[in-house]
């Protein structure tokens, strides 16, 4: 009954991982879960204020399938203010989070056998969304001596006559890794004189430490500005993760209308309220709340990558950004999967095994919890490695 294409596809290893941890929760174990993608604050009250005002004025019509034209200006403001990036309206498209973003634009370009570089570990949506397109994903490996980036050599060597596109996502979900704007460069340099594009997560942007940088991947040259497509969304710097909002901008008019096309004959436009609502999640009306969020993670880096690294068996490279942890547990064990399983089942403990990711022998902790929940599961995952070993 069911179709080749859908059969191809994966579940999410970690909504898999937090639906497991959830469900021994309500059979009355202790389970503390570092598995879920998503901050433990609340939508700040100024975009909450916002949806009450949309709902009252009566905004809960169907609007136009790009979105409505105060949000379109919105995006293209916070662009060019943050990123030094100018399009137009008629260049960028809002979806219902950037999941639907990337498989819209993967549809549109990618056409069976075209190859996508990937470089590992990757964000587990980026294979399974390829080969449901009918595209080819070409995975290249990273570890903690390159802070899990690849270089130029390596991407000049995966470049084939079928390479459609590459794939970047900096800040990086799992391993917090940021490029900086010379590491884009040389990057630039490789895909100068060839058509492939770039499609460039940049969700977790607003979330840096240490004095990180971030730089826009489309804002290093005119060439990187017409290859790259841009992916963010409102769901880690705000904390909107269920309002489901997300966007895509490009230079190419004829792939934001391929992309509505898609959109409007599967969701149509993103929730009314929510798109209001988003406004102020752009414009810097939540400014001030990004930072406190954005400093308390920060704090919590600090403390949870000496204790981890205190681990006797494990190690973590400190993340620039986004809030996750991919810490190293090969010293210990090389199979992720079976790491993880026996964490949660002995010390109720929840992480995503590497593996997800594309790199086996590593977990992926997300310090996306208050600071006590945080010591408390790095403390059992102490005792566990203890045992383990």
């Amino acid at each position: 009954m069911l179709s080749n294409r859908i059969q191809t596809l994966s579940e999410s290893l970690t909504i898999a991982i937090t639906t497991l941890a959830q469900q021994l929760k309500r059979e009355g174990k202790d389970v503390i879960g570092f598995s879920a993608g998503e901050p433990d604050f609340d939508t700040p009250e100024v975009i909450k204020k916002a949806a009450v005002e949309a709902i009252e004025k009566g905004y809960t019509k169907y609007t136009p399938v790009d979105g409505i034209p105060e949000l379109k200006e919105a995006i293209c403001a916070k662009l060019a203010r943050d990123n030094g990036l100018h399009y137009t309206t008629d260049q960028v498209i809002a979806s219902n989070g950037a999941k639907q973003s990337l498989f819209n634009l993967f549809q549109a370009t990618i056409d069976p056998g075209d190859e996508v570089i990937i470089p590992a570990p990757y964000w587990v949506t980026y294979p399974e969304l390829v080969k449901y397109s009918g595209g080819k994903p070409v995975t290249l490996p990273t570890d903690d001596t390159t802070a899990f980036k690849i270089t130029p050599e390596q991407l000049r060597a995966a470049i084939t006559p079928k390479t459609k596109m590459l794939i970047l996502t900096t800040p990086s979900n799992p391993t917090g890794s940021v490029y900086s704007k010379s590491e884009l460069e040389a990057l630039a340099d490789v895909l100068e004189g060839t058509d492939i594009l770039v499609a460039s997560d940049e969700m977790y942007e607003k979330l840096v430490y240490h004095g990180t940088a971030f730089t826009a991947t489309a804002s290093i040259n005119d060439h990187m500005f017409e290859r790259t497509i841009t992916i963010n969304g409102l769901s880690k710097s705000v904390a909107m993760t269920g309002w489901r909002f997300g966007y895509c901008a490009s230079a190419h008019r004829d792939l934001i209308k391929a992309m509505k096309k898609l959109q409007s004959q599967s969701t149509s436009n993103v929730n009314s309220i929510t798109q209001h609502a988003a406004i102020k999640g752009l414009d810097g009306s939540a400014d001030a709340d990004i930072e406190r969020m954005r400093q308390a993670f920060e704090a919590r880096c600090d403390e949870a990558v000496e204790l981890f690294n205190a681990i006797e068996g494990l190690s973590v490279v400190k993340p620039e950004g986004a809030f996750y942890f991919f810490v190293n547990h090969k010293a210990v064990e090389l199979d992720s999967m079976a790491f993880a399983k026996k964490m949660l089942e002995e010390v109720g403990v929840a992480v995503v095994p590497g593996a997800g990711f594309g790199l086996d022998g590593y977990f992926r902790f997300s310090f996306a919890t208050d600071i006590e929940t945080i010591r408390k599961g790095i403390a059992r995952i102490a005792d566990f490695t203890a045992r383990y070993r």
